[in-house]
């Protein structure tokens, strides 16, 4: 059953940063602590903070992308690039490419049609799945990953994570992560938290008990979730749409299963390539 973000919203070559004294070159950017999405097509781009590197998969345990117990073996995702700070809302500004992310729910034969759209126009996807659609639609996990896309957590319920007591919210990212261990072999790389586009320090906090390194933002929000229509999704993404962009849509609505191959040729004329998260960041 696919949920109502609204109402769940209203109750709650890398970036071009030389720096001249040290010659750091930045790769994604990070948004603020705490902040929180409002109703805005475009949500408001962070100043990068502090860059953290990324530590490797735990001995034993299998790496992001890794092939899961069953099926074919999807292409495994590159490695971050050591910058990447923990939360990351854009990534470079300097290299053609931009991530579309999915948030994982919804009439199966909706997300299959979303995923072969992209697959015939040549773009890799980033899903942040929620649990309870994966306990529902198991096959959905293995449909992702045969088809080239990245998968994460979008937490088990999808509920307002932020206003959740600390163990209350390990419990929904922990569930999830479960799922995506059982059903492929991996939790995955990223976590996105429900109901916000930026995580709290408790959120953050659970989210590397979990063992997620990185969270994934977003800075560019069309509200595909609303049902505006195709036309209005797609004028949304193009008018904003720019290397290193994270677009946060939904793949259980049908507006934006008609949107994409349009968004896709316009992002072509545009010389940008819709790319995962890992590859927007490696």
């Amino acid at each position: 059953m696919t949920l109502d973000r609204r109402s769940v919203l209203r109750s709650s070559a890398r970036l071009a940063a030389f720096t001249a004294t040290v010659g750091l070159t930045a790769t994604c950017s990070s948004g603020p602590d705490g902040g929180r999405t409002g109703a805005a097509s475009v949500a408001a781009r962070p100043q990068p903070s502090h860059l953290t590197e990324s530590p490797g998969p735990a001995a034993g345990e299998p790496s992001p992308g890794e092939p899961g117990p069953a099926g074919g073996e999807p292409p495994a995702q590159p490695p971050l690039a050591p910058d990447t700070p923990l939360e990351v809302v854009t990534g470079p500004r300097t290299r053609p490419q931009l991530a579309l992310t999915f948030h994982g729910q919804g009439d199966p034969a909706v997300a299959t049609a979303l995923l072969t759209a992209a697959e015939q126009h040549g773009a890799r996807l980033t899903v942040l799945v929620v649990g309870s659609w994966l306990d529902e639609q198991p096959q959905m996990a293995r449909r992702i990953l045969d088809g080239g896309h990245e998968l994460g957590n979008h937490t088990q319920n999808h509920l307002d994570i932020s206003s959740m007591r600390p163990e209350q919210a390990h419990e929904e990212i922990a569930q999830c992560a479960e799922r995506l261990q059982r059903l492929t072999g991996s939790i995955g790389r990223w976590f996105r938290p429900s109901a916000a586009q930026y995580a709290t320090q408790m959120v953050k906090t659970q989210a590397q008990q979990v063992g997620y390194q990185h969270i994934l933002s977003f800075d560019l929000d069309p509200l595909d979730y609303t049902d505006p229509g195709p036309d209005t999704v797609i004028r949304r993404v193009l008018k904003s749409a720019a290397a290193g962009s994270v677009v946060a849509l939904h793949m259980g609505h049908q507006g934006t299963v008609a949107a994409l191959p349009a968004i896709l040729d316009g992002l072509d004329a545009k010389g940008l390539h819709a790319v995962t998260a890992s590859e927007l960041c490696s």
